[in-house]
């Protein structure tokens, strides 16, 4: 397995403002997770984010060297909305 490129991330977890997290929160159950997936050591999920919301994350979470998203810190993606544990869903209440 390749090593991860760690300078392809931001020095230190960048948090949203506020009003960056209110832009993508229209997003949140927009993003499509795929199955789990693993090998011998590590567990995987992919996860794709919609264009829309793509185009609204601020720009220095990408890598412009690569025209993607950078690696991103755990408080990065979860500031996002991403999550890697489905949130259940309850029925409603009478």
């Amino acid at each position: 397995m390749a090593a991860l490129e760690h300078d392809r991330r931001n020095k230190h977890p960048r948090a949203l403002t506020d009003a960056e997290r209110e832009r993508l929160k229209e997003f949140k159950d927009s993003i499509h997770y795929s199955s789990r997936y693993s090998d011998d050591e590590y567990e995987y999920r992919h996860v794709q984010l919609p264009k829309e919301m793509v185009k609204k994350i601020p720009k220095d979470y990408f890598d412009p060297s690569k025209g993607t998203l950078k690696l991103l810190w755990d408080e990065e993606w979860r500031d996002l909305g991403i999550t890697q544990v489905p949130l259940p869903e309850y029925p409603p209440e009478d």
